[in-house]
C-alpha cells in the first residue's frame, strides 16, 4: 500500500512539473539558444522573460525560469550572447557584455528577439508579458522599459541603473521594480540618486526596494563562492526571499 501511495504521489508531481526545453531563435544573424519553461496544461498564460547575469544563459537563469513556470507562468530564459556562450570568468563575461553596455540600441534589439520568441510561444497571452533580469540582465530589462516596451512588470535584481537613453515622460508604460543591495559598491548612491531623478522626470510607475547590507548579486547562491575573490558580490538569502516575495505580488496572475 505504501509503495502504491508513493507511486501516485510521484506521478502527480510529474504531471505538474514544468516542461523545460532549449529553444532556438536568432537575432541579426546570431544563433541564440534560450531555455523555455512551460507549466503542464498552460493556456492563455502570462509570460515572463528572464534575462541572465553577464555570465550568459546558465543554470541559474534556467532555474529562475523553471520557478516561474512552477507558479503557472510560461517563462523564457533568453540568450544575449549566442548559443553555448557561458562563462565563469569575469574578464570573459565583461568582454561579452561590454558591446551591449556601449550600444544600448543593440541591447534592446537583442532582448526584444527573446521577448518576441516568448510572445509567439503557444499558450502565452502576448498581452500579458513581463521581464525580469539579474545584474547585467537587470540593466537590460530597465533599458527595455525605457524603450517603451508594453510590459506589465519590468524588474531588475541588483542591476546597473545608469543609462545613455533619454526618456520622455510617458514613454515607460511598464511597472518598474528595482531590488537593490544598499551596500553594493558596483551601484553607488550617486547612481541610485540619478535613477530616482530619471524615474520622477519620466513620470514612471516605479518601486525601489533597498536591502541595506546586501551586496551585488545577492539573489544568486553562487555569489557566496565568489565573495573571496570578488568582494563586491555575496549571497543574501533574506534579501533574495523578500525581493522575490514582492515580485510575485506585483506580477500579473498567471
Amino acid at each position: 500500500m505504501r509503495s502504491t501511495i508513493l507511486l501516485l504521489i510521484a506521478m502527480t508531481l510529474a504531471a505538474v512539473e514544468p516542461v523545460v526545453t532549449p529553444i532556438d531563435y536568432a537575432h541579426d544573424g546570431v544563433a541564440l539558444r534560450g531555455s523555455l519553461a512551460v507549466p503542464a496544461g498552460a493556456s492563455n498564460a502570462a509570460g515572463v522573460l528572464v534575462v541572465p547575469e553577464w555570465w550568459g544563459m546558465n543554470a541559474y537563469a534556467e532555474r529562475r525560469a523553471r520557478e516561474l513556470a512552477e507558479r503557472g507562468y510560461i517563462s523564457l530564459a533568453c540568450d544575449m550572447y549566442g548559443a553555448g556562450k557561458v562563462t565563469e570568468d569575469p574578464q570573459v563575461a565583461g568582454s561579452w557584455a561590454g558591446p551591449f553596455y556601449q550600444d544600448r540600441g543593440l541591447m534592446v534589439a537583442r532582448v526584444r528577439a527573446g521577448l518576441a520568441k516568448l510572445a509567439s510561444t503557444p499558450g502565452v497571452d502576448a498581452q500579458r508579458l513581463s521581464a525580469i533580469g539579474f545584474c547585467f540582465g537587470g540593466t537590460v530589462v530597465l533599458e527595455l522599459a525605457r524603450a517603451g516596451e508594453p510590459l506589465r512588470v519590468a524588474a531588475s535584481f541588483h542591476g546597473g541603473l545608469k543609462t545613455t537613453t533619454q526618456v520622455k515622460p510617458g514613454t515607460i508604460t511598464a511597472r518598474v521594480l528595482v531590488f537593490h543591495g544598499g551596500s553594493d559598491p558596483m551601484v553607488p548612491p550617486g547612481e541610485v540618486a540619478g535613477f530616482f531623478s530619471e524615474m520622477i522626470a519620466a513620470k514612471a510607475d516605479w518601486r525601489f526596494d533597498t536591502f541595506g547590507t546586501a551586496l551585488h548579486a545577492f539573489t544568486n547562491p553562487k555569489a557566496r563562492d565568489l565573495h573571496a575573490v570578488l568582494p563586491a558580490v555575496d549571497y543574501d538569502p533574506a534579501a533574495e526571499a523578500a525581493s522575490f516575495a514582492t515580485l510575485h505580488a506585483e506580477l500579473p496572475r498567471p
